[in-house]
Order: C-alpha cells, then sequence, then structure tokens
C-alpha cells in the first residue's frame, strides 16, 4: 500500500553501506540531502526487522473515495521543458516493495526453480519509487509514461487502445507488490500473460482498491538548469527531501545474513539494494520514455533464447527434457559458432595481410613517385 514519505524516513536511520553513520541529527524531509555530503553508497536502513513486517512498512490503505487520510505518498513534479511543452511527473511512494513468488514465473521455469513455493518471494526491498509522467504540449496532454521495474511503457493520449481514462484522468494498474504501472490489467499465471517482465516474471495488475494519488500530495516546479525545486505553494511543502541522492531503502544483504536467500542457477536474491529517489528517475528527456535505457544482461538473453526454444518446440516435454534439449543446442550453437570462426579465420586474416600490404606498398611508392617529379 502507499506510504508516508515522511513516516518512512522517521523510521530508517543512515548506513554508509553496512556501517550506521553517527552523530547525524535527527532527520526528516527538511533536512535529508545533508547525508549526500557522506558520498553515494548511503542508505535508509529500516530500525525495524523488515521480516517482522512492522505497520509502517506496509502503508496506508486508502478509503472507499481513494484517498489517504494519514499519509502523503505522492509527489508531483512539473519540469518545463520549453514555453509550450511541460512534463508532469506523479511520484508514488511505498515502503516495501515484494518481489514475485513461483505462481509468477512463466512457464517451464516455474518447474525447474529448486526449493521453490508460492509465498516465498524473491526482489524484495525497502523502500519503492514508481511514477508516471503525461507530457503536455500547449497546456493539452500527448502523451502518458508508465514506469514499470527499471524501465517503462508509454501511450499517445488519443490512444484508447493503450490505456483507459475515467473522465480525463488516466487509469492505471499498480502491480500486487511490485507496484510496477501498467495501462491495463492483467491476469495471474495461466489466465494471461500481458505483464511479463525480466523476460519470464508476471506481474499481476487487477482491479484492486482505487487510490487517487493526489489525495493529499507534495505538489513542486523544477528547474534541471538551476536545480531548485519549488512548492506550488510556497511554504507549504518540503523541499530538501528531494535533493537526496541516496538509496530510500536498505543495502542488499550479504549471503551471511539469515535474512537473505538466494536462488541457485539464476543468482537471484530474496532481499535487493533500495531505490533512489524521484530526482534520479530521468526528469529531462527527450520522449516519453528515459533516454537511458537499462543496460543488457546475458541472464536475461538466455531466458528469453531458452522461452522462445520453448514456445515453438519443446511446449509439452518434461523440465528435464527441456533442460537438455536446451544444453545440447546451446552446446551445438557454440560448436558451430568456434568451428565457422577457425574455417573462416585463416581467410580474413590472409585478406587482412593483403589489404595491409597493399597499403604498405602504396605507403612506399608516394614517395618515389614525389622524387620523380622533383627531378622534373
Amino acid at each position: 500500500m502507499p506510504s508516508d514519505i515522511l513516516g518512512h524516513v522517521l523510521h530508517t536511520r543512515p548506513f554508509r553501506g553496512f556501517d550506521p553513520i553517527p552523530d547525524v541529527p535527527p532527520l526528516d524531509l527538511d533536512n535529508l540531502s545533508s547525508l549526500n555530503k557522506y558520498g553515494k553508497e548511503i542508505y535508509l536502513t529500516s530500525i525495524d526487522n523488515v521480516t517482522t513486517n512492522p505497520s509502517w512498512l506496509l502503508g496506508e490503505t486508502p478509503d472507499a473515495t481513494g484517498a489517504l487520510r494519514n499519509s502523503t505518498a505522492c509527489a508531483v513534479v512539473v519540469v518545463e521543458r520549453s514555453h509550450q511543452q511541460v512534463d508532469a511527473f506523479y511520484f508514488y511512494f511505498y515502503s516495501f516493495n515484494e518481489g514475485a513468488d513461483i505462481t509468477q514465473v512463466v512457464p517451464p521455469l516455474d518447474r525447474i526453480f529448486p526449493d521453490a513455493s508460492p509465498g516465498n518471494h524473491f526482489g524484495d526491498h525497502v523502500g519503492d519509487w514508481e511514477h508516471n509522467m503525461i507530457r503536455f504540449k500547449e497546456g493539452k496532454p500527448t502523451g502518458i509514461y508508465f514506469s514499470q521495474h527499471g524501465s517503462g511503457q508509454a501511450c499517445k493520449w488519443d490512444d484508447e487502445t493503450c490505456f483507459s481514462k475515467q473522465g480525463e484522468r488516466p487509469v492505471v494498474f499498480s502491480a500486487r507488490g511490485s507496484h510496477a504501472n501498467y495501462p491495463s490489467a492483467g491476469q495471474a499465471l495461466p489466465l494471461g500473460r500481458s505483464h511479463i517482465h525480466d523476460e519470464a516474471l508476471v506481474d499481476i495488475a487487477d482491479k484492486g482498491r482505487i487510490w487517487d494519488p493526489v489525495q493529499p500530495a507534495y505538489f513542486y516546479q523544477y528547474d534541471p538548469a538551476t536545480d531548485v525545486l519549488t512548492p506550488a505553494d510556497p511554504g507549504t511543502y518540503p523541499t530538501d527531501w528531494f535533493h537526496f541522492t541516496g538509496a530510500w531503502g536498505d543495502k542488499k544483504y550479504n549471503d551471511s545474513d539469515p535474512r537473505q536467500v538466494t536462488v541457485p542457477y539464476f543468482g537471484l536474491k530474496k532481499y535487493e539494494n533500495g531505490p533512489t529517489g524521484p530526482k534520479c528517475k530521468h526528469l529531462v528527456r527527450k520522449g516519453l520514455m528515459p533516454d537511458e535505457r537499462p543496460k543488457p544482461n546475458m541472464m536475461k538473453v538466455l531466458v528469453g533464447w531458452y522461452l522462445s526454444l520453448y514456445g515453438c518446440c519443446l511446449k509439452g516435454h518434461s523440465a528435464w527434457v527441456v533442460i537438455i534439449f536446451t544444453l545440447v543446442a546451446l552446446a551445438a550453437t557454440i560448436f558451430v559458432m568456434v568451428l565457422t570462426i577457425k574455417k573462416v579465420g585463416p581467410t580474413l586474416r590472409r585478406r587482412l595481410r593483403r589489404r595491409r600490404g597493399e597499403k604498405g606498398s602504396a605507403e612506399l611508392n608516394i614517395p618515389l613517385l614525389d622524387v620523380e617529379r622533383a627531378e622534373d
């Protein structure tokens, strides 16, 4: 559930990595950025053991009108791109992100996860910032962006097939646990696979309880050129917290920590690092999508290749048959690549030497021509 931004800060203490920072005055939204002087590896670490599910970690349930009565969990940040274009970012805060469990792993990977059971989640972390961005041109909305697991999805404002509205306001479906934002509802497996992320995990985003994030919210205007954040009503909303560049949650626990669990073969962790805040969410971008895209991950590439092979050729076979076939196919691919390199390599080297020789001859001939011209 959405969580109070200030309440989260009050239930954490600053760490540099795994070490508490000594002699820090009480922190709130008016002095949080003072932690930046301690470096980059700063984490707002939960005072409570997160495995005990303290009440503040679970957030507040919106009332029947969609409003929060005891929390401010949204910050609206307006960035003026030009006199004609404005980007309005709606940031949503949650004190805890619950990752996927085995029921959210696409087949057949769900059958080969070792010691996996429903309710055993991985990818959890303290603190979670998600957002939508709406772009306006000459006062009219032209598009909307939905953040999803480090990436996202964009829709044109007039594309009714891409997302829905309630009146003039967009309807956003927040995934269970992970809070990723989607333009449509998504079903749990095996009924649907519309919200797949990281190649093999499914987000469940059905029509749950409605939350109106601007009841209440902080409203600001941000100027990237001067790095100045101005509240919509001067003196009403805190601004210092926005400039905090550290993480809003615990550092990923070491393997020696009894709370940490690693999924064999895949290297997934039960607990990951807490996220950075709104200022680090690409507030300046050319299009609706962030300019900086996620870096390619070899594990995701291999999983995607495996699932595509499964979908076309291996569906219906046992998990171990699929694994053995995949390993054989991978080995055969590597063998063909090595054989091709060995066969083509000498030819390429000969051509390269020939070109170098021709280039060297040309270079030697140039001064000779110059000499002949000089003698003439």
